[in-house]
């Protein structure tokens, strides 16, 4: 049995254009808006989505009271599942333990779930209500699954995914159809780059 830990958006559910709008509309409430477009928002994920933040002289008490309407709002019908993932999902849960990491909010992540057919696949949704830090969270999972760190695979889309993942003593798996690009994603050497979610099955002997 081994234990896979899935980021959410843009592994499990396609919510750039969503979250972009969610992230950017809080810092112009607080007055610190993206001045950068997308391209800067992506750049908060270069490593830990809060911790750049900070780096950007963002309150995080602050943001977080500003994004609490907007995520409240979330329109789920404005997102879809990543194509032919719930299948994938379904069968890794039937021999293995899920638990979802993200750095979005848990009462955001379970609707959707529910919606996009990932219901009951997932042992645990560990958001951003849990902990702020994914390695934080990963090192979490470690001591209560009590499951050896070269049977731990991240599954990531971003480069702070798998900077975290190796930080916190992982296996890290850089998908390539997230929100960083595959030449972005490589740069950060993931242990598995993949490029098809079936991949994902044949984990850890491709």
């Amino acid at each position: 049995m081994k234990l896979f830990l899935f980021d959410f958006d843009g592994v499990l559910v396609e919510s750039l254009d969503v979250y972009y709008r969610i992230v950017n509309a809080a810092l112009e409430k607080i007055n610190q808006p993206l001045t950068g477009g997308c391209e800067e928002f992506l750049d908060l994920f270069t490593g830990n989505f809060y911790e750049s933040l900070v780096a950007r002289g963002v309150d995080l008490n602050r943001f977080f009271t500003a994004s609490a309407g907007p995520l409240a709002d979330v329109k789920y019908q404005e997102m879809k599942p990543v194509a032919a993932m719930p299948p994938v999902v379904a069968e890794l849960s039937r021999n293995n333990i899920l638990v979802i990491i993200s750095s979005n909010d848990s009462k955001t992540i379970r609707p959707a779930l529910e919606k996009f057919g990932y219901n009951g696949c997932f042992q645990e949704v560990w958001g951003s209500d849990f902990m702020l830090s994914k390695k934080d969270k990963m090192i979490h999972a470690r001591g209560k699954y009590n499951i050896s760190p070269a049977e731990i695979y991240y599954v990531g889309d971003t480069t702070g995914d798998i900077v975290e993942g190796k930080a916190a003593g992982v296996k890290t798996v850089g998908v390539t159809w997230g929100w960083h690009s595959k030449e972005k994603i490589a740069a950060a050497h993931p242990d598995y780059l993949i490029n098809d979610s079936r991949e994902l099955l044949k984990i850890p002997s491709l």
